[in-house]
């Protein structure tokens, strides 16, 4: 069934147990939405925010949705039992990677969470408070990797992760990528070259999500979840060959939040 009747991710019991394709038609009423740009989609967020809809609940939506993805991709490509790799930025993007690796844990995944950044903690108060709560809990490994160094001694072991998921950067990324971002991407490539799918929130870190031009390096996806609607610069030609398949999920931002 669409998804115009159906809880949002976040409040919806089932997503654990749905494949890929199972999980496209779940959404596809968000997906038939009209693709916006990236600084549309700012806008609706904010404008969502004035609304009444609280910031901490449109990453909980957001990341759900990435759990849920994620673990159809494992079940998808049959590596289930392997941990999740989560690499997460300082932003709100690794916000959603850490929601995903909550809730995947909670599902009985094994996730090993990395905090990509050169501070200890996340740099929005949605995305630390979601680190924050991975610590202690039962199946999930946390480790910062502050410098590149520390992201190329994780690399040595990639081969056994089951999928790889990009909550490096979403909507902001402009110009060249520094460290240790730029060296996360780089192992990433690598693991994916290797076998290892490769799952990215929001968009492949370095893709523009308005006009669809990557930075170098960027993220090469198998899968790409994004939020709300469609975004332009997944559809153009080079946007759709470096997010492989995109799903669209809601998170809850209400229709009147496009507007204006």
């Amino acid at each position: 069934m669409p998804s115009r009747n159906r809880p949002l991710p976040g409040d919806d019991p089932d997503l654990a147990t749905l494949s890929l394709d199972e999980l496209e038609l779940r959404w596809a009423d968000t997906a038939a939405r009209g693709a916006i740009s990236a600084e549309s989609m700012t806008g609706a967020d904010r404008k969502a925010q004035a609304l009444g809809v609280a910031s901490e609940t449109l990453m909980e939506h957001a990341g759900t949705a990435v759990a849920a993805a994620a673990h159809a991709l494992l079940v998808h490509n049959n590596r289930e039992g392997r941990p999740v790799l989560v690499f997460g930025g300082p932003g709100n993007n690794g916000g959603d990677g850490f929601v995903a690796a909550r809730r995947l844990a909670a599902w009985g995944v094994p996730v090993i969470a990395v905090l990509v950044s050169g501070v200890e903690r996340p740099g929005t108060p949605d995305a630390a408070r979601n680190w924050k709560r991975l610590d202690g809990l039962a199946g999930v490994t946390l480790i910062h990797a502050p410098v590149a160094r520390d992201v190329a001694i994780l690399g040595q072991g990639i081969d056994k992760a089951g999928i790889i998921v990009d909550a490096l950067l979403g909507t902001g990324v402009r110009g060249r990528l520094r460290e240790p971002v730029r060296a996360a991407v780089e192992v990433i490539q690598h693991a994916r070259d290797g076998g290892t799918p490769v799952l990215a929130v929001d968009t492949p870190t370095a893709l523009d999500l308005t006009s669809g031009e990557p930075s170098d390096p960027v993220v090469r996806a198998d899968l790409t979840v994004t939020f709300h609607r469609p975004k332009l610069g997944l559809q153009t030609k080079l946007g759709r060959a470096l997010a492989g398949r995109v799903l669209v999920a809601p998170i809850g931002i209400p229709v009147a939040a496009d507007r204006g």
